[in-house]
């Protein structure tokens, strides 16, 4: 069974930055489709930012031009860059993984339908004020 473990998250005043991690194991994955999801209160979980094994990126209007999602060299471990951040930022982020994953099945975006992830982080708390 593979595990995420994400980390990272903090209050922070609006406008400011924090960067979030997520780190990998117990899993061996050649091709996948990987990235950061949120929610807020009272809100359905929502896809954030995705990268896939080709080093492909997107993002949620919300967030572009603001987060920025990249890995590690050994590939082990996912971040998110998060600047000029909102109070609309504040939320629970997860990380998750499609281990199993393939262009050919479906691109690999924010609205990925998040049944098709193998492996979930427990969540990290960013907390943004004003």
């Amino acid at each position: 069974q593979g595990q995420l473990v994400d980390s990272g998250g903090g209050s922070v005043q609006s406008g400011g930055s924090l960067r979030l991690s997520c780190a990998a194991s117990g899993y061996t994955a050649n091709s996948y489709c990987m990235g950061w999801f949120r929610q807020a209160p009272g809100k359905e979980r929502e896809g954030v930012a995705v990268i896939d094994s080709d080093g492909r990126t997107n993002y949620a209007d919300s967030v572009k031009g603001r987060f920025t999602i990249s890995q590690g060299n050994a590939k082990n471990t996912l971040y998110l860059q998060m600047n000029s951040l909102k109070p609309e930022d504040t939320a629970m982020y997860y990380c998750a993984a499609d281990v199993q994953w393939s262009r050919l099945h479906y691109l690999c975006r924010p609205s990925v339908s998040q049944e098709r992830m193998d492996y979930w982080g427990n969540g990290t708390l960013v907390t943004i004020t004003s």
